[in-house]
């Protein structure tokens, strides 16, 4: 890569992606970035699989040849566990996915029995049943659905008040599984949730763990994008496919990560 105003390229069906941007920018601060929001495809948990595959496909096509990224990150566990497989066909440059975190996970659990929050598409996907069968077949992995989680994570972001009820109706529904009560690591399979953190955390409480890849992905784009330089005077910016005022709600958001360039795709 030649080229070191070459963007990174982020993709996320909202803004979840942005836990991900917070720890890439920590590790990769003069990296020029665009955040791409799929906001007019949200939500992508209640979609069909085909569905998901050509939206998420068609649109990193679209968006790798007018941007011309070195890398492209799909920052969305549901569009990763669906669609990764596709886009490195499609796509000629280096391709990072987001898969739950099953692995530091079942290395992490001192009782054995794991929780996982995720989208309807994501928890029922056969990526998600071989990250358990390779990584936790001696652990119990217990996995809820919380789509209300999405939405109160958009929520936060824009600085409503979170559905307190949503938090609460996902850790009831996992903690009251059969063996709920042993949780004590929890995935957050959603880069949304990482927004809900303390919410989460409150709720499960100080002895569970929440752990999401996050931190993950940025080292692994570090490594991906190692040697090349990068021009910290390039510009930023994030893109939607929704309507460009109320993207712009979220300004002061993108502000604090060096982004003040908001436009529609």
């Amino acid at each position: 890569m030649s080229d070191a105003s070459a963007p990174i390229l982020l993709f996320d069906s909202g803004v979840g992606g942005l836990t991900v941007l917070a720890e890439v920018r920590k590790l990769l601060p003069d990296a020029p970035v665009i955040y791409a929001a799929d906001m007019a495809g949200l939500p992508y948990g209640t979609k069909s699989e085909a569905q998901i595959a050509a939206r998420v496909a068609g649109l990193l096509g679209r968006m790798s040849e007018r941007y011309r990224p070195r890398l492209a990150c799909i920052a969305c566990n549901t569009a990763s566990t669906i669609a990764l497989g596709m886009v490195r066909e499609v796509l000629e440059i280096p391709i990072v996915g987001t898969v739950p975190a099953i692995k530091p996970a079942a290395a992490m659990t001192r009782t054995g029995t794991i929780g996982l929050l995720g989208t309807e598409a994501t928890i029922r996907q056969a990526y998600v049943d071989n990250l358990e069968a390779e990584f936790a077949t001696d652990k119990l992995l217990l996995r809820h659905a919380a789509p209300g989680l999405v939405e109160a994570a958009e929520a936060k972001l824009r600085g409503e008040v979170v559905d307190g009820t949503a938090v609460r109706s996902a850790v009831d529904a996992l903690t009251e599984m059969a063996s709920g009560n042993r949780i004590d690591t929890v995935v957050l399979a959603c880069t949304h949730f990482p927004l809900l953190r303390d919410e989460l955390q409150a709720a499960f409480g100080p002895e569970v763990a929440l752990i999401d890849g996050a931190e993950g992905i940025a080292r692994r784009i570090v490594h991906l994008t190692q040697g090349q330089e990068f021009d910290g005077s390039a510009s930023s910016m994030a893109v939607t496919t929704g309507p460009l005022e109320e993207f712009e709600r979220l300004a002061p958001v993108f502000a604090g990560f060096g982004i003040e360039k908001l436009v529609r795709f």
